[in-house]
């Protein structure tokens, strides 16, 4: 048994100085992979919320503000992403 203890020993001690380099190598990518990540989902979520902050619904005099019937015109299309570009938009008077 402490004979295998000891072969241990001695292949750690050889590989002591390849395992810090490999390690210190590892510990810094895995920190720049989470920045990176954190980075990716910023500009992501970013580029979401401008393209959301395009649809015009709320202003427009068709859209009734009802969850049942959200726009007289294009109930399907209201409040997404096809909306952005509507044909029958058209500015509320009152706002």
């Amino acid at each position: 048994m402490d004979y295998v203890f000891a072969l241990l020993r001695v292949i750690l001690h050889t590989l002591h100085p390849f395992l810090v380099p490999i390690c210190f190598a590892f510990a810094w990518g895995f920190t720049l992979l989470m920045v990176w990540n954190v980075y990716s989902s910023v500009r992501e979520t970013t580029q979401t919320a401008r393209r959301l902050h395009q649809i015009p619904c709320a202003n427009c005099q068709f859209f009734t503000g009802d969850y049942n019937l959200k726009c007289t015109v294009r109930p399907t299309d209201a409040l997404s992403e096809d909306a952005i570009s509507c044909p029958d938009y058209s500015p509320n008077p009152t706002s």
